[in-house]
């Protein structure tokens, strides 16, 4: 591999300028058939659960009760919202909002003032459900918008307030401009700026990047339709390319300019960084994408075909960085080559740290597991869930709808059930049974009793049940209620009577709570695919038993750490304000299986590049203390550098005013601190010190059962006289390099 990869690089360095047609050629046939592409339907789809069965009845017998769903509040700025004037713009407002597209016609937009209609105790308030008969993954912005012009017509003669939550304003609400992305930019600039001390270089390293999400996300959408990716693979795709990308091309530039200032060519130079930071790239992105793909083995297709579409986005920038990347260093390459020796030469200060290290391994391990695990406390209570309206900031329209129906008719009211029963031979010749399981339903405590109504579907076949919980969806007295109802309400009250076993609990809040059980059970499986996988490709790329074992030990103690952290600032509150957030928000039940897959395939990332930068030391006649310091002084500052830009990109996205965005921004930031700061530089290098020779040893049946991927790119040979420019004479056939 590194032998192709210095062929690769010294033929794109010395074409640059065809290359670099090619190139954009490849990008433009890949936009037109992006272009012929469609946008793919997102499946929400949770196979097997209960909740899935009563969304297909509805999708049968009552399609608006499976489609897009939000909720109006209308709130009396004086007197009662029925008196004359208010009611008259309410129900002018209701008369837009049922002429938009996709609003069920029959019963798309309750009348609040009829009988059964949802007002307020007080009189003050009217709450109005607006159904659609468009499934929520076809939802775009434009309906969320015209909903929200529709609803505020009620505003105009100043006497009623608006507020809306529900999917549809959710869509509205979707952030457009890429603030998060562009914050991580920004910093990534400054942050490479400061360590190559060099413009070319920080912009070699930032195009090869930025040229590779690009292609990534022109990937995505020509495969979306195809593949059936969902729209939320993207946004995951530009965080984790933004990442990886920058950190795999600031190793490859940092290798070249390595080897430029030891006089190489430029092509031997390029030739040497692809074959020796190159195949680490290679190796680290396919123990991402394996990661991440491994996503697949939950058996959710929301989660696993998101997993595919970032494994995607991976690849594309692992592609870029050995294609694109070689093309601009043939294009800056007069700017390329530090003016300074002392800017690529070999850290004094790391090698210092490293001899500490070293010389008390067994105290530096001790020292960053205590850290470790202090940061992973918060662990033991934390609380999976659905964050919801409640946890919105204050000035939402959202979070101020949440809480005027939260007064108005509790907690709840934000997450009724809607409970599904299949009436064999219709709803008219099973009322009896449908009467008894409604007593039985209003009677359990954890609901409120008057809130229990059944009525049959559209076409008379399907029974339909609303109760409202006591207590708001993300309580946990909540999921003990849906629990109670399934296991013990329902089938003792339908036992013996033609509905037994065709009655389903639905409805937003039991739909997250069955996501949150399929993502539970499918979780050690798929830890186990993805640890098990990443051991068998480290093994196979450093030949070596002891250190792929000890790095999955350590990096499961980094990914505790980034759960703890996620709990501690979510769950318990601790500087939540300073990003936005409130306190006492449970963990969005996909948040730690997603965390896992991108933390355990990025922390090997800096992984593979510590340890082949020590295994190449050790190569080269070093023992195992000495190779461990030198290692360290020649890659702990790109490594330390890689993941504060990675960390920068990954924290930016708390911009976002969504909870989710924060939790996945703050996870992966901190997640990627912990791991460079105390795995990385500290605690790795002092179990490679310890483990001595066996560092490097696997035993002789199982080096010739897995196949070898050498990563032994120090060893390519130069074939142009020193300091030969671009356009010099022609390379050698091909290059040598020795296993």
């Amino acid at each position: 591999m590194s032998a192709f990869l210095a062929r690769l690089a010294r033929a794109l360095t010395h074409h640059w300028k065809r290359s670099l047609l090619a190139a954009i050629a490849v990008v433009v046939l890949l936009g037109i058939a992006a272009g012929a592409g469609g946008k793919a339907a997102d499946d929400f789809k949770v196979p097997g659960a209960e909740s899935q069965k009563a969304v297909d009845l509805f999708q049968k017998h009552q399609k608006s009760l499976a489609g897009a769903d939000s909720t109006l509040v209308f709130t009396a700025k004086s007197g009662k919202i029925s008196d004359p004037q208010n009611r008259q713009a309410v129900e002018s407002a209701l008369a837009e909002v049922r002429k938009l597209k996709g609003v069920a016609p029959k019963d798309g937009v309750a009348d609040p003032f009829a009988r059964g209609g949802q007002l307020s105790p007080d009189g003050t308030l009217a709450a109005v459900e607006v159904r659609y008969t468009t499934e929520p993954t076809d939802i775009e912005k434009k309906d969320g918008e015209a909903l929200e012009k529709a609803a505020r017509t009620a505003e105009k003669g100043g006497h009623v307030d608006v507020a809306m939550r529900g999917v549809v304003i959710d869509t509205a609400a979707q952030q457009d401009a890429p603030v998060g992305e562009l914050v991580g930019v920004a910093i990534a600039i400054v942050l490479l700026t400061l360590l190559f001390r060099s413009g070319a270089a920080m912009g070699a390293t930032l195009l090869g990047a930025l040229l590779g999400v690009m292609v990534g996300q022109i990937l995505l959408a020509a495969l979306a339709k195809p593949l059936g990716l969902p729209e939320f693979a993207t946004t995951i795709a530009i965080m984790l390319g933004l990442g990886a990308g920058i950190d795999y091309s600031l190793l490859i530039v940092s290798r070249y300019r390595e080897q430029a200032a030891n006089g190489d060519s430029v092509r031997d130079a390029a030739a040497k960084a692809a074959a020796t930071a190159g195949s680490s790239v290679v190796a680290a992105g396919l123990i991402v994408m394996v990661a991440i793909a491994g996503l697949l083995v939950i058996g959710i297709p929301m989660i696993g075909k998101m997993g595919i579409g970032a494994a995607i986005g991976v690849a594309a920038v692992v592609v870029s960085a050995l294609t694109v990347l070689p093309i601009f260093l043939g294009a800056f390459s007069r700017w390329l080559k530090p003016k300074k020796r002392s800017h690529v030469e070999a850290s004094t200060a790391f090698a210092s740290w490293g001899e500490k290290i070293t010389a008390r391994p067994w105290a530096a391990i001790a020292a960053g597991v205590v850290i470790l695990l202090v940061f992973a406390s918060p662990l033991l209570h934390m609380r999976l869930g659905q964050p919801d309206d409640g946890n919105q900031p204050a000035k939402n329209t959202q979070r101020v709808a949440y809480d005027q129906l939260t007064k108005a008719f509790g907690p709840g009211s934000n997450g009724p059930f809607l409970i599904a029963v299949d009436t064999p031979g219709g709803f008219a010749g099973n009322q009896a049974a449908v009467a008894k399981l409604q007593t039985a339903i209003a009677g359990d405590p954890g609901l409120i009793a008057k809130s229990v109504g059944a009525r049959p579907s559209d076409d008379g076949k399907v029974a339909i049940i609303g109760a409202t919980p006591t207590s708001a969806p993300q309580d946990e007295k909540t999921t003990k209620t849906l629990e109670r109802l399934r296991d013990h309400v329902i089938p003792d009250a339908t036992k013996g009577t033609p509905i037994a076993g065709k009655v389903y609990v639905g409805g937003n809040t039991a739909g997250f709570q069955d996501f949150s059980d399929k993502v539970s059970a499918g979780l050690p499986l798929f830890i186990a695919v993805v640890i098990g996988l990443s051991v068998l490709l480290l093994i196979a790329a450093f030949r070596s038993l002891w250190i792929p074992l000890v790095s999955a030990v350590f990096n499961l103690l980094s990914i505790g750490a980034a759960y703890g952290v996620v709990t501690a600032v979510f769950q318990d509150g601790i500087g939540a304000s300073l990003i936005g957030a409130d306190s006492g928000v449970p963990v969005v039940s996909f948040i730690p299986v997603m965390l896992f897959a991108i933390l355990f395939g990025l922390s090997m990332d800096y992984n593979v590049f510590l340890l082949s930068r020590m295994h190449e030391a050790y190569n080269e006649g070093n023992g195992p203390r000495e190779s461990v310091i030198i290692g360290l002084s020649r890659i702990a500052k790109v490594v330390l550098f890689a993941g504060l830009i990675m960390a920068s990109v990954f924290l930016a996205f708390v911009t976002q005013d969504d909870v989710i965005g924060k939790m996945f921004g703050v996870g992966l930031g901190m997640a990627i601190l912990i791991d460079v700061l105390i795995v990385r530089l500290l605690i790795a290098p002092a179990v490679v010190s310890l483990l001595g020779h066996k560092a490097w040893w696997l035993p002789k049946w199982m080096d010739r059962l897995i196949p070898n991927v050498s990563l032994e790119g120090h060893l390519v040979e130069n074939v142009d006289p020193p300091g030969t420019p671009v356009g010099g004479p022609a390379p050698a056939p091909a290059a040598s390099a020795a296993d």
